[in-house]
């Protein structure tokens, strides 16, 4: 196989290109796209659908569909009635550190809205994930995660009230719940079982998002324990796949 001399690491071999060579148009259009985003830069705004299908002479309907990709890759952003290049990915660590963490780490002032706080009787389906008794009072805290003011998720908390009884009226539904646990109720997280998956966001999330229906999304489910190994909360979030990553340092056998 043949790799070019300027092959990135972590680029798609041969730049996604066929050994026998053949290519859709659109590819090819999208290819020529992308390095036109790398000159504009972050914010730079993109020529219009006319203007690129005159340059690379190809229908307006192969541009659509060049742009569409760059679009759900999360290389091009909709900004008013134009197309923008955008920004890197957020990169989230797969760890106990909270989202407020990671989006600071990265230069990006974190945010959330809040949707809803509801307390109601805990089902049997998820007592033992957040460690009470059916029946017995659980809250939902449901909130739109945000990156410099930019809907970027969703996150779905349950917990049981016994642990948090004054959630309704001592946690500032824009900070950090992990940070109040720790602070205010002294309570620490030991460890986590997580699960990722791709989904596409229900007619109800993408509204709150602020996403079409057909993004993909990632979906993070989440149970944790604290340091006694006791269940804790149980969440479920969804990410937007344009503008996230995740990553996670891996260690080997025997190595702790």
């Amino acid at each position: 196989m043949d790799y070019p001399n300027d092959q990135a690491p972590g680029a798609p071999i041969r730049s996604g290109i066929p050994e026998h060579g053949r290519i859709p148009k659109y590819y090819a259009v999208k290819a020529r796209i992308a390095v036109l985003l790398d000159e504009l830069g972050e914010g730079g705004l993109l020529p219009t659908e006319r203007e690129l299908a005159q340059l690379h002479e190809v229908s307006r309907e192969t541009v659509r569909q060049a742009l569409r990709e760059l679009l759900l890759e999360g290389r091009l952003r909709r900004q008013g009635r134009g197309t923008v290049v955008a920004g890197p990915k957020l990169e989230q660590p797969l760890s106990l550190a909270s989202y407020t963490e990671g989006v600071r780490r990265q230069g990006r002032r974190p945010g959330r809205n809040l949707i809803g706080l509801d307390r109601f009787p805990c089902p049997e389906a998820l007592a033992a994930e957040v460690g009470v008794e059916r029946g017995e009072p659980v809250w939902h805290l449901e909130r739109v995660l945000l990156a410099d003011d930019e809907r970027v998720g969703l996150e779905s908390t349950y917990v049981g009230v016994a642990r948090v009884p004054d959630l309704d009226t001592a946690f500032d539904p824009d900070s950090s719940f992990y940070a109040y646990l720790r602070d205010a109720l002294g309570i620490s997280f030991g460890d986590a079982d997580e699960r990722i998956e791709t989904v596409l966001a229900t007619p109800r999330e993408a509204l709150l998002i602020g996403t079409p229906p057909a993004l993909p999304m990632l979906l993070i489910h989440r149970l944790s324990r604290d340091t006694d190994g006791r269940p804790l909360e149980r969440v479920r979030t969804l990410f937007r796949g344009d503008r996230f990553s995740f990553s996670a340092h891996l260690r080997g056998e025997g190595q702790g």
